[in-house]
């Protein structure tokens, strides 16, 4: 690789390391948005990704890249949204039945699953170190646990639930981002979310009715959700995409229930229901964020192409 390749390659992977940690702080709401609003889980993500999805459908990019899209294409980023129904479904399902606390802390062990699921998705070379890395943080996701009342603990199973679903459609997204806008894939996946979450509600029993309208206030905080912290983040976590590997984007994700805690405790008083157990398995997380990009500078440099074509 020449100088000038190599010092283009590096630009580019810390402009993609500021984008993605820009994506992860403004995540960092939605548990605390997931909160606010009364809704329950289901129709809370139906809304969710209904209004980002009809929010596209206004930018004349996105109707050109679906008139450009293969059918198979369009059925992939269709599975993926299915996929992303189903983590934000067990993800607002965990803040109902735990806290947002507990519910951002779970998505911590989806580096478990996609250091797995990725290199068999994109297939490139699978790396011990990320394994070790994802196993690493269960020590600090079962303090976490150890730390919560026992009324709470169905909320977790919950959350590592939706974890895994995290880590999939991750893997899929890495494999599949290269080949469309990112404002397309965005719409079509999405959109494709909410159309899946609406015919579970009309056949699968659930609370609420098959069409829950929101009040105003929820309204407000479903806008707010959709727009700034869905949207916005989705869309530019997958140009940062290009040029990290899945497991590096969830690692740093890693960090979300940080921001959701310093949120959550001013806003809910959630520290009354967390003890110094929780706190340290946090610190274990947050260790495990920091020590990936270190080991990652150790090994040494070179390309690795996978199925996507991105610079891993």
């Amino acid at each position: 690789m020449s100088p000038a390749v190599h010092a283009d390659s590096k630009h580019a992977l810390r402009i993609a390391q500021f984008q993605i940690h820009f994506c992860v702080l403004l995540w960092g709401f939605t548990a605390i948005l997931g909160k606010l609003i009364s809704l329950p889980a289901l129709a809370l993500v139906r809304w969710r990704m209904l209004i980002v999805a009809l929010a596209l459908l206004f930018v004349p990019k996105v109707w050109r890249g679906l008139c450009a899209i293969s059918p198979r294409l369009l059925l992939g980023y269709a599975l993926v949204g299915f996929f992303v129904a189903l983590h934000w479904l067990g993800f607002y399902a965990s803040v109902k039945l735990a806290n947002a606390s507990v519910a951002a802390t779970c998505i911590a062990i989806a580096p478990i699953f996609l250091a797995v699921i990725e290199p068999w998705v994109t297939r490139r070379k699978f790396r011990w170190h990320e394994l070790w890395i994802g196993v690493g943080v269960v020590p600090g996701v079962a303090l976490v646990v150890g730390g919560i009342p026992d009324e709470m603990r169905l909320g977790v199973l919950v959350g590592v639930v939706s974890a895994f679903f995290c880590a999939l459609f991750g893997a899929l997204n890495k494999r599949l981002v290269d080949h469309a806008d990112p404002f397309t894939v965005t719409a079509i996946e999405l959109g494709t979310g909410a159309v899946i979450l609406w015919l579970i509600a009309s056949i699968i029993p659930h609370e609420g009715s098959v069409f829950d309208l929101p009040n105003l206030h929820d309204a407000f905080f479903l806008a707010v959700l959709s727009i700034a912290c869905t949207l916005v983040p989705f869309t530019l976590s997958l140009v940062a995409l290009r040029h990290l590997s899945a497991f590096a984007v969830e690692l740093a994700v890693n960090l979300e229930p940080v921001y959701a805690i310093l949120l959550a405790i001013p806003l809910f008083g959630e520290q009354r229901d967390l003890d110094v157990s929780f706190y340290l398995g946090v610190a274990i997380i947050i260790g495990a964020v920091l020590i990936h990009p270190v080991l990652e500078r150790r090994r040494p440099h070179r390309v690795e192409t996978n199925v996507a074509g991105a610079v891993d």
